[in-house]
Parts: structure tokens; sequence; C-alpha cells
């Protein structure tokens, strides 16, 4: 049986997690389509690989599941109505039938939360087997209201409702994280998404430990309550301003010094909660897989952190990505999350205000957050996917 570069990883730590970015709804037609593009000799193996991860049948006869957990956001929930347009084509024109009231904005939402409720109901089982520690989803807040602490309260609050193994995803806003502390303080699961720096991080604990205070000293239920923290690992090297402060400064830099600045970045957010005994866990997404300076393949963004307990999520992208490369790739070393990035390249990229921003435990106040390049082009994108969404369904409507 050969494992999947995933499942490698997962063994380096019994508590590391590997989840699945993306709607449960769309795993199924993925993974034939994998199939069908699997190497000679390769099927068989990659059937078992993909199967481990997530069946259907097996989630709901025994609970067990590869995959402890699954995050979505706009874009991702895009993708899963365009797969399957007609299907929510009906579901929309049967949600306006049913709230007349509704203009379109309101349908729109009641969609997203349908979508929600669906994934988070498909892997439930894996939620109560585990005694409420993995088999979460997490639903998305939309977007376009970053900065409304009270839209995104409403929204969140309606989202926790859609199931309680639903996380509520908040940006890493100055009044996202004053939203965390009260979802927390409700006993409501959160995953910061939009967060890229250590400054943010630290405020994010902060929110949760008010909450979780409060949920303490009003007697509320925290049994099935989790907190992760979101680092968009490429987003923050690839999606800022470091290449155009370097450029302005006369530095080069190289694709490995970058990604030695996403690794000090996540290495210092990491091991300070992780010293700390913070509950919550920092989560990676944005992962890439790519050829270092010597020609070698490689995915520095889970080869660099081998050995901890964080949460890698994984869209399908990646997952074929290291499907493809399996055979080229090193094997990985335990101990690399005790590694310190290349100094040399820290000292280099201390230059950048962008770079200290992020890297610094002061880097930055909490209203300056959702100023931060790779914040505002993150959520550019993600707001420009819900226009879309919302656009679909204003066109089933009108018809």
């Amino acid at each position: 049986m050969t494992k999947h570069v995933l499942e490698k990883l997962a063994e380096t730590n019994p508590e590391c997690e590997i989840w699945w970015d993306s709607s449960p709804l769309i795993y199924p037609s993925w993974k034939a389509e994998t199939l069908e593009s699997a190497p000679e000799g390769k099927l068989a193996d990659w059937t078992a690989q993909l199967t481990r991860f997530y069946d259907n049948a097996t989630i709901k006869d025994s609970g067990d599941m590869g995959f402890r957990g699954v995050t979505t956001n706009p874009p991702l929930s895009l993708q899963a109505i365009e797969l399957e347009p007609e299907m929510w084509r009906a579901e929309i024109k049967s949600i306006a039938k049913k709230n007349p009231g509704l203009d379109v904005e309101g349908v729109y939402w009641q969609s997203y939360l349908h979508l929600v409720k669906l994934g988070a109901s498909a892997i439930r089982p894996a939620f109560e087997k585990s005694g409420y520690k993995y088999g979460m989803l997490s639903g998305q807040v939309d977007p376009r209201f970053v900065s409304d602490g009270e839209k995104m309260l409403e929204q969140g609050l309606s989202i926790a409702e859609m199931g309680d193994n639903v996380m509520v995803k908040i940006p890493g806003s100055k009044e996202g994280y004053e939203v965390i502390e009260e979802l927390t303080a409700r006993g409501i699961s959160t995953n910061n998404t939009t967060s890229f720096t250590v400054a943010q991080y630290t405020r994010c604990r902060a929110a949760v430990s008010a909450g979780l205070q409060r949920a303490k000293a009003a007697g509320v239920d925290l049994s099935k309550w989790r907190s992760v923290i979101t680092h968009m690992s490429s987003r923050l090297g690839e999606k800022g301003d470091w290449q155009a402060q370097a450029k302005l400064r006369g530095i080069d830099l190289s694709l490995d010094e970058i990604r030695d600045g996403e690794e000090a970045v996540l290495k210092r957010a990491y091991w300070d909660g992780h010293n700390n005994g913070h509950p919550s866990k920092m989560l990676q997404c944005s992962m890439r897989v790519e050829k270092d300076q010597y020609g070698n393949t490689v995915s520095r963004h889970i080869s660099d952190f081998a050995g901890s307990d964080m949460v890698y999520t994984c869209p399908p992208s990646y997952i074929k990505q290291l499907m493809d490369v399996e055979d080229e790739l090193d094997a990985f070393d335990p101990k690399a999350i005790e590694r310190e990035a290349n100094p040399a390249s820290i000292e280099k990229l201390m230059q950048l205000p962008a770079f200290r921003q992020a890297y610094e435990f002061e880097g930055m106040k909490p209203h300056e957050f959702s100023q931060f390049g790779a914040f505002q082009a993150t959520a550019t994108e993600f707001a420009a996917a819900t226009r879309k969404t919302v656009d679909f369904v204003r066109s089933v409507i009108e018809g």
C-alpha cells in the first residue's frame, strides 16, 4: 500500500490534521476525474488513497474519515455551485418561492447557508465518532463586510445554526477579532481567516482567551468548541507587497527567500501559541508545489513544518499536484518544525516594511490589519467570487 504524501506528513505527529479545502459535495466528482488521469500502475494506489481520505458510504456507516475537517470559502462555494448548476437553480427557485419577501441578497445568503448545512451534515458522523474533536466544517461570513462587526456577528450566528459541527470563518480585521471573542463567549467554534501576520495571530489568541473566560463564567457548554487560526502561506509572499517593496529598494528577492520569510512568520506564530499552551491550533492553507533554486521538486509549505501538530487544509488541485510528484519529493524530516528559517533571508527581508509588519509581534495595530496588502488582495478576490455567486442567484430569480 502506497500512502499519499499528506498521509506521510500526518505520520510525523499524531496530532497533525489534514483537512479538505472545498465543499464535501464536490469530492466524488473530483475523485472520479482525478482517477481518470492516474498514470499506468498507480490507479489502485490512487483509488485507495482518495477513498481513505473521504468516502461517503464509509463515513455514513462507521464515521471514519481520513480528512479531519473541511474548510470552504466563497470561491470554493462558487465552484460547488458551478459543478451542479441545475441542482442549485432548482434550490434557489425553491428558496425564493418559500420566502417571497427576500431580495436577491437574502436568497443568496439562504442558498449559502444551505450549502454549509449539506456539507456539515455529510461529515457529521465523523464529528460524533471523534467525540466532537474532528469532522467540523467551516462556513465563512460574507467577505464584503470585513469591517462591519454587526453584520459579521449576525451572519456568524446564522452560520453556526447550520450544525454544531460548523465553525464560523471570520476575517482577521479589528472588527473580526471582536466578533471572534463574542462567538467564543457563546461557545461557537471559529476559524480566523484572511490572516497572515504574527500581530493578527496574537490578537486572535487574546480574543479567544477573553471569549473563553466569558463562556466559562457564564457556564456555557464548550464540549463541542474548537478554534483554528489560518495562515495563508503563499498569499503572504505573493499577494502582499514584498516584491514591490524589494524592487523599490533595489533588492532582488528569490522564490526561496520568499518561502523563507513565510516559514519564519508561521514558525514564530506556531511556537508562540504552542509554548503558551493556547487552545487555538494554527491552520495552514495556500500551499504550493514548485521547484527550488536547485531544480528539486518541493512543497516547502508542508516539508518545513513536518513534526508539528498544526492543521493543513488542502484544495483539490494541491492534493492532485502532490500525487503527480509523489516520487520526486524527499521524505519528511519529523524535526523540521524545530529548524529556524534561513537567517540570511530574514536579515534581507527585514529591510521590507511589509515583512516587518508580518513578522514582528507588534508589527501592526488592529486597525491596520485590514490595510495590509495580502489582506486587501485576498478580501478583494473573495468578494469578487461572492458577487459572482450573487449574480448567479439574480439570474435564476430574474429568469
